[in-house]
């Protein structure tokens, strides 16, 4: 108790950087998104739209992880499993924890969604290549679905540790600020690069966006031979399906 009162009457310091914090909410818009529009022909560019983004955003978190800020580097919260486990007997034991940045457990989460966001995105491109065997589409659909039951669990984990240690995380990781002391503190918030970060998301929705079918269902701009793999492949692919329907009246 006396623990808690005084992580309660702690300040609450910069601990997230804008990066982190983008990166964050960009994922769960896309992963929601691309989930959400994963069985529909219509959607389907924006549900490749959306997988290429989460591509892009792991990239960058891999990079921010290595050349971040203290918190959102890997070596300052990934722990070995004994302190991931400590973690969590200490939180049953109503006797958590305080952890500045991501506690061990929650480390773990972080780690699986990077990984498994990697090979939602790489599974999918591979179907998007071509002539894919069935087995890479169902593997493209498992990762989906493990990677859906573990932000379940990672949800589940922000609530636990939401009421164990009295503390918001979610309005942590829009704030950026956690209870802390003042040297715990980052000093930057490094918004730059969040803003770049955006605007090279935007701007590539935007490029898709200018390039989509229109209504009509003819495409706005389609490479005479794009490469496999892309967007641009989809679309070449969506126009012949539409002459061969042309044909066919």
């Amino acid at each position: 108790m006396e623990m808690n009162m005084t992580e309660k009457a702690a300040p609450r310091i910069l601990v997230w950087d804008w990066p982190t914090r983008v990166f964050h909410w960009l994922m769960v818009l896309c992963f929601t998104g691309a989930w959400l529009t994963s069985e529909s022909e219509r959607l389907q560019l924006v549900h490749i739209t959306l997988g290429y983004t989460m591509a892009g955003l792991v990239a960058f978190r891999v990079v921010w992880g290595l050349m971040g800020t203290r918190y959102a580097r890997f070596t300052s919260f990934v722990r070995g499993p004994a302190a991931a486990v400590s973690y969590v007997k200490g939180v049953v034991a109503r006797e958590p924890q305080h952890h500045v940045g991501h506690n061990p457990a929650g480390a773990y989460a972080v780690l699986g969604l990077l990984a498994l966001g990697a090979g939602v995105t790489l599974t999918g491109w591979l179907n998007d290549s071509g002539d894919a065997p069935h087995w890479l589409e169902e593997a493209h659909e498992l990762l989906a679905t493990g990677m859906l039951a573990l932000v379940a669990v990672h949800v589940l984990g922000v609530v636990v540790g939401s009421l164990a240690h009295r503390e918001n995380l979610v309005r942590a990781m829009f704030t950026g600020r956690k209870q802390g002391s003042p040297e715990q503190a980052i000093r930057s918030a490094w918004a730059t690069v969040a803003a770049l970060m955006l605007c090279a998301v935007l701007g590539w929705w935007a490029w898709q966006w200018q390039h989509a079918p229109s209504a009509s269902g003819a495409p706005g701009v389609v490479p005479s031979a794009a490469a496999p793999g892309t967007v641009g492949a989809w679309l070449t692919a969506l126009k012949k399906h539409d002459d061969d329907d042309g044909d066919d009246d």
